[in-house]
């Protein structure tokens, strides 16, 4: 029987080692770490996250009770104390800036969205994470409540968180959004809460496509109205200027504006768009798939350790959420480049179940049956 380290070294075997420890030098604060690393400390985050462990001292048992596979798994022994004044004082920005070499590694093994347009697809939103404001007092958001705030853009090309911004929960939506930058000519998808005709502006300023819903007491007049299929759900395609004070002040263009009818509810929508080149009903079909982001931001509190942190402090909490996100890079990785047939979900409790059993990880994945163990003695006869 061949030998096989554990399934999860051989999960951690995905992240290139170089360019972690290159960032873990460029990303580190103060003297020299003695017997702590930065890969041990992101082994610690990640056992927390994939094996569901609820606390510091959880998180350091387990691992202290896979004391001898700890070295295949290129880290070193935590101690509590240490992992927790390493999760303290030692940058975050060590993981975002691995979530976004994650991310380019992903994209080159990633399925495109479903859309017959070759634009890259974006759909953006945020999440609050709740804390405990007995715990967290500095994170205090609003009627006795604590929490902070993930502004995320979903790539729809596998689906992939491709930016973040984590901030504190008084952060508007539409100010977490002005810190990302979208390539030119992709397509964003976002709800009314960002119709922030500013940041439109700049959107449209940078070359970058946008579907939103319109508010309720938009101030528009008619410039044109295109034809619409008289037994489909688009109920009218105009071409419209925005006659509010402000929208004219900035000379902002002429946006095209679509009236939908869902046929599943009855409810109807409004969109707003400075896309020309696609039909009104992807238009709306567009803004249906806005949807997957709140899948994401569901999958990722139920499967990942969000609820609970291993920290109190500002920078604990990053390192936490950060972690979090590039093991999602890291499945969602997994997923492509093995080519299985099983959802994110399922991966990740199927790591949790065998997270340190020797198996093949791909033959795991794949439902194969573990291989028989080899007989004892160097010679087996077999007549």
């Amino acid at each position: 029987m061949s030998h096989h380290s554990t399934v999860f070294g051989q999960f951690l075997k995905l992240i290139p080692r170089h360019d972690f420890d290159a960032l873990a030098t460029t990303h580190h604060r103060g003297a020299p770490l003695r017997r702590m690393t930065r890969f041990s400390q992101f082994v610690a985050m990640a056992t927390a996250h994939l094996a569901g462990r609820h606390s510091l001292r959880d998180v350091v048992a387990n691992l202290a009770a896979q004391g001898p596979r700890l070295y295949h798994l290129g880290a070193r022994p935590v101690a509590r104390s240490s992992l927790a004044r390493t999760n303290e004082e030692q940058p975050w920005t060590l993981y975002e800036a691995l979530f976004g070499r994650l991310y380019a590694r992903c994209q080159r093994v990633a399925p495109r969205h479903g859309f017959r347009f070759k634009n890259k697809l974006y759909s953006f939103d945020s999440s609050l994470i709740d804390l405990s404001l007995a715990v967290f007092p500095w994170a205090h958001y609003a009627l006795g409540k604590a929490a902070m705030k993930l502004h995320l853009g979903l790539d729809h090309d596998g689906m992939l968180p491709a930016f973040a911004v984590v901030t504190e929960s008084r952060v508007s939506d539409v100010a977490g959004a002005r810190r990302l930058a979208f390539p030119k000519r992709s397509i964003v998808v976002f709800d009314k809460g960002y119709s922030d005709y500013a940041w439109l502006k700049s959107l449209d300023d940078g070359g970058v496509f946008y579907v939103t819903r319109a508010r309720a007491n938009i101030d528009a007049v008619t410039l044109d109205q295109n034809a619409v299929p008289v037994t489909g759900n688009v109920r009218f395609d105009r071409r419209v200027a925005l006659a509010g004070k402000r929208p004219r002040e900035m000379g902002m263009k002429p946006l095209r504006m679509v009236g939908y009818t869902c046929p599943d509810t009855g409810r109807s929508y409004v969109f707003l768009t400075n896309i020309e080149h696609l039909a009104a009903q992807t238009i709306a079909d567009l803004y249906k798939a806005r949807w997957q982001v709140e899948l994401f931001f569901k999958w990722i509190k139920q499967n990942l350790k969000l609820k609970g942190f291993l920290g109190t402090s500002k920078n604990a909490v990053l390192t936490q959420i950060w972690a979090a996100l590039c093991v999602s890079l890291l499945l969602a990785y997994l997923k492509f480049s093995s080519r299985i047939d099983l959802s994110m979900q399922q991966i990740a409790r199927l790591l949790q179940l065998n997270l340190f059993l020797r198996r093949d990880l791909m033959a795991l994945l794949r439902n194969q049956p573990p291989m028989p163990p080899s007989p004892p003695g160097q010679w087996a006869l077999a007549l």
